[in-house]
Parts: C-alpha cells; structure tokens; sequence
C-alpha cells in the first residue's frame, strides 16, 4: 500500500487544470466517496497491525496534499474569474449603442402586422427551390421568358434547382398540402439575375398573400387592398388598379396608390401623375388551383405581391436600393426612431 501511495503523491504534486471543469475532475478522482485516496481509505482495514502506524500517517500526508492541491488550483481559477468580472475604468463613460432594427425588417413587420388583423397567417419556405414550385405550378409556360438565365439563378449542376425568383412558391407547397379555406401572407428575400444600380438588385424581399375559399370575389380583393393601403399609407389614401398579365391569376391588375408625397397633386417622384404603382394581384388562375390539388369548380381565390423595398422607399423616400444591404450605420441610424 506504502508504494500506491507513494505513486499517488507523486501524480498529485503534478497535477494542473487548465479549466474549472477539468479542476472537478480531478476532484472527483482523488477525493469524492469513490476516489482514489477514498479506495486506499478502505483498505486501510486489511494493513497489518505493525504497520499501520506508518501506513496511517502516509494516508493522511497524500489526503491533505491533494486537498491542498486542489484548493490551491480552485484559488487560482477564483482569482481569474474575479478578475474578469473587475470593470474596466478604461472604457469609455459612454453607454454602450445599441443596434436597431433594419428598415426592410421594419416595414415588413408593418406588413405583416396589418395583414394579421384580416386573419391572414405566416406562411415560409425554402430559398433554393425546385422548377415546380416557382414556375409550373404557378402556370408558367415552358418558354415563359422569366425562365431564361437571364432571369433566374440556376444550379449549375442541377438544372432544376433554381433561386426562386419570387415567394409564390411559398404558395404552391402551402395549396398542396392544404385544405381551403387558406389565408397566407409569405414574406421573404427572393432573387433575380439584374444587373445592380440604384434602382435594382440580385437579390430583394417580397411579401405575397393568398386567400382561397369558396366565392372568393375580385370585390373581396379591392377591399383587401383598399384597407392594406390607407393603413400602411394613411387614411386618405387612394387606389386604383389597372388591367395587367400575369402567368398565376386571370383576371391580373397592377395597383396604384395616391403619391404619399405630394398627395395626389403631381410632383417628380410620381412623375407629376399623382400615383404610384406599388403592387401586383389578381383573382387565382384557375389552373394553378388544379395543379395543385385544389377543385378550382369549388374554390377560388386571389393573390397579390409586393417588394419591400418598394414600399420602404414610398414609405421613407430611400433613392437608391443598394443602401439596403450595404450595412451603412449612419444611413441605418436614420430609423432608430421607427422601431
């Protein structure tokens, strides 16, 4: 036994830790109820008569060193610790900034909020999407020019797998795998191969809603559209739409809005009409209800999409798009208050 605890005295008085945890570990090892000096402890019984005074005192000498030991070492990571938690009388009197929300973010929660109240839920799904989804589904011929690569964002590898150009293929995996009545709104970042300038990106937001229920109504669409308008724009806000085409909805119309700037009256960044264009819609086609899986005998609906950024810039007047994503903290400090 003398020789175990000779060996033991010697591994205590190299011990080192190199965090906390690993301190409890060696605790655990040498001094816990099923330790090593614990196992020694109880054979204690078996050393015979003659030598248990020595064999005693031996005992005694290797608990207290690994007690030490170990204490010494807990000291030490106490003290860094201590020191870690002293504030530091060098830093600036200065409360720390703190950062604000991002002005897409802002006017999407906006969107989503007034869109809430007519019971229209979240809905999202993936960036890097399949052909069916953003396109057949939605009635896209096979030559539509939206497919071309000078549109759309191929996989290289996989021709099929595309970065969706636009979040109606939120839409489709939402139709297909439920019943009607379906009330939607699917916000998210979608992208198109554009050259960047101001006015143009790669990649930007959108948000589209979709309502599908029996006798869905062209006049339930304008009243939607109606209250999005005066409750993002203003009370006075007015609306107009416009026949239009698009592949996903028969009847199709683009939306304008009084100009929020000039009220109406005419000024440069209406063009002096008076009116702004800030969204598609239309009454669901029905051949995207059948494609995906939905009676379009039984059921109709409407559809209607925007860009963030384009109601942002009506919303704060911001001229160029590019500053969106260049992380400019003085042009994000701008809206510290809108949050």
């Amino acid at each position: 036994m003398i020789e175990k605890i000779e060996q033991l005295i010697s591994e205590i008085k190299e011990l080192k830790a190199s965090s906390a945890e690993e301190l409890e570990s060696l605790r655990l090892k040498y001094l816990s109820k099923k330790g090593a000096i614990n196992d020694l402890m109880a054979d204690f019984r078996n050393v015979p008569a003659d030598q248990k005074r020595e064999v005693g005192q031996k005992l005694n000498e290797l608990k207290n060193m690994a007690q030490d030991k170990i204490n010494a070492l807990k000291e030490y990571f106490d003290a860094q610790k201590a020191e870690a938690d002293k504030p530091d009388l060098t830093r600036t009197a200065y409360p720390v900034e703190l950062g604000t929300r991002h002005p897409l973010t802002i006017v999407k929660n906006e969107i989503i909020e007034i869109f809430s109240r007519l019971g229209f839920v979240l809905a999202d799904g993936p960036e890097v999407e399949d052909d069916w989804h953003v396109f057949s589904s939605m009635n896209f011929a096979e030559d539509h020019p939206a497919r071309d690569m000078q549109d759309t964002f191929f996989v290289e590898a996989h021709p099929d797998i595309i970065l969706r150009t636009h979040t109606s293929s939120v839409q489709s995996r939402v139709m297909e795998v439920s019943e009607p009545p379906i009330r939607i709104i699917c916000p998210g970042r979608v992208y198109r191969n554009e050259a960047i300038s101001y006015r143009a990106h790669c990649f930007f937001h959108q948000v589209e809603a979709l309502y599908v229920d029996k006798h869905v109504s062209f006049a339930d669409l304008k009243q939607v559209l109606l209250y999005f308008a005066q409750q993002m724009f203003g009370p006075d806000t007015k609306i107009r739409l416009r026949p239009s085409y698009f592949p996903f909805t028969e009847p199709s119309a683009e939306m304008d809005i009084s100009c929020n700037i000039c009220g109406g009256k005419g000024c440069p960044f209406c063009k002096g009409t008076g009116w702004v264009e800030i969204l598609g819609c239309g009454m669901v086609d029905p051949n995207v209800l059948e494609l995906n899986g939905i009676n379009s005998k039984e059921y109709s609906g409407f559809a209607l999409g925007m860009g963030i950024e384009r109601i942002t810039n009506l919303k704060y007047q911001v001229k160029d798009l590019r500053m969106f994503s260049e992380n400019d903290v003085r042009f994000l400090k701008e809206f510290e208050a809108a949050n």
